[in-house]
């Protein structure tokens, strides 16, 4: 028997697929506004994404060949509405342009972007103009009357970069490797000045690549002049000037590697070779209890009346340092001066305090020592500077045995950003025959005290105003405080 194949395939691609319908019946598309609700976010937002100017953005296509197929202020709304309901995936967001019906009457009747021209839209096309974007909200939001800049919570968190934790490089590890080839750099051209009668010297303390370069281009000029020819392999002698142009040629290679390295640390100690912008730091979530270093970023957040009105990506470690890079670009983004400042107690020190107090705004920083201080151990420490008498007239301190502690020497301490604290050292008169010296200090010798007044000054004022009413109920409404404790928390 034969077979028609071409019936056969026939019948399979034109089966009746509605044979199980009770109604089949041709509709015409209808308007998928109808099927949303008034109060759905999808609204607002489209109202309020529609109120931005979106020039910068347009200017990121080129104006040549053809139109984008969906307008890039569309693609923004569909990006910012996925994100909000927690879809990051670009396949997925293509999905639900496709099957969501608010992705649809976002889409205004175009086309369903593919996942290719989404993702190149969020990182090509979006990356220079989304803060611009996201400063042009928040000056809505101060026209909507939900902001006002007055107060301003500040908090950071560290998240983990997307590289290879155990690409690290080290400050330190790179300076020793550093240290041992500039001596070996030094062995090779004592050795060529007395092969070749030279006099090459290195008067820096380390050696620089255009020099080296040069004694390796007069080792070529040599090779080539005595017609020398280069061997491989087992069995095969090499001569002098081969391998003063192999070890020489070596060693340019590993500095300029560790003068790439110098410029990647810009400041830090550490960074990752998967992601030469992040830093090496301790997370959050320690998953292994380990206390390991993860490569990562220190996240800032500006809040205020529940809004992110700021944000910022350090990779510095330390929040002390980020504090004033983050207000300066707040100041710069929105033009604004926040009237107070609200951090907790990572953000403390002289130079932050310095930096309010230089542009007239509260400040409202919890003192690193405001929690021990409540607790009777720290009262009863008999070698802390607050349990201590103090002279303001005579400027010197009385310890617990009354023996006084007098300044011996002014200095100058300069901090990481460059900053310069002005410190006091005090010393004791005697402690050698004082009993309570094991309570009071491990030092040999007597016990001293470092003070920075200006920093005490600000930290007393600081103190004054989280302590006070206004103060209680910023840290209560921002959850620093027991909460069912707070007087206002009724309010």
């Amino acid at each position: 028997m034969v077979y028609n194949l071409n019936m056969i395939n026939k019948e399979i691609t034109q089966k009746n697929y509605t044979n199980n319908c009770e109604v089949y019946q041709l509709v015409f598309p209808i308007e998928t506004g109808i099927l949303i609700p008034e109060d759905d976010s999808v609204r607002l937002l489209s109202q309020i994404l529609e109120e931005l100017y979106y020039k910068n953005l347009n200017e990121a296509y080129s104006s040549q060949g053809r139109k984008p197929a969906v307008e890039p202020k569309i693609l923004f709304k569909i990006l910012v509405y996925a994100y909000m309901n927690d879809i990051y995936s670009s396949r997925k967001i293509e999905k639900a342009c496709k099957r969501d019906i608010n992705f649809m009457w976002l889409l205004q009747g175009r086309k369903a972007p593919d996942h290719n021209t989404i993702a190149r839209f969020r990182s090509k096309r979006l990356v220079g103009v989304v803060d611009d974007l996201f400063n042009q909200l928040v000056e809505k939001l101060k026209t909507y009357g939900e902001v006002e800049f007055k107060n301003i919570f500040i908090d950071g968190t560290k998240i983990e970069a997307n590289a290879n934790k155990y690409t690290f490089v080290w400050k330190k590890s790179t300076d020793k490797f550093q240290a041992k080839l500039q001596e070996k750099i030094k062995e090779i051209i004592e050795k060529i000045n007395f092969e070749f009668k030279t006099e090459y010297i290195i008067s820096e303390p380390e050696a620089k690549i255009e020099y080296l370069q040069e004694i390796l281009k007069f080792l070529n000029k040599n090779r080539e002049h005595e017609n020398i020819e280069f061997v491989h392999g087992q069995g095969k002698r090499k001569t002098k000037i081969q391998k003063f142009i192999e070890n020489l040629s070596e060693f340019i290679e590993k500095q300029k590697k560790y003068d790439d390295y110098t410029k990647t640390f810009d400041g830090r100690n550490s960074f990752s070779k998967t992601d030469k912008d992040s830093t090496f730091m301790h997370m959050k979530e320690d998953h292994m209890r380990n206390s390991q270093l993860k490569p990562g970023y220190n996240m800032q957040i500006g809040v205020e009346g529940e809004y992110i009105v700021g944000i910022d990506i350090s990779s510095e470690r330390s929040d002390q340092l980020t504090f004033i890079p983050f207000l300066k670009k707040l100041r710069e983004t929105l033009s604004q001066i926040f009237d107070s400042v609200i951090a907790d107690a990572g953000y403390e020190s002289e130079e932050n305090y310095m930096y309010l107090e230089s542009t007239g705004q509260n400040t409202f920083i919890k003192p690193q020592t405001y929690e021990s201080m409540k607790k009777r151990s720290f009262k009863n420490n008999i070698s802390k500077r607050e349990n201590m008498n103090y002279d303001e007239v005579n400027d010197e301190y009385t310890c617990h045995n009354n023996k006084k502690l007098k300044v011996i020497y002014n200095t100058i301490r300069k901090s990481k950003s460059g900053y310069k604290a002005s410190v006091t050292v005090y010393e004791c008169e005697d402690c050698d025959s004082c009993q309570y010296k094991p309570k009071c200090t491990k030092a040999k010798g007597n016990n001293r005290l470092s003070v920075s007044k200006k920093f005490i000054q600000k930290r007393l004022k600081s103190l004054e105003n989280i302590t006070s009413l206004e103060g209680i109920r910023g840290l209560c409404i921002n959850g620093t405080e027991n909460h069912n404790k707070c007087p206002f928390n009724s309010k």
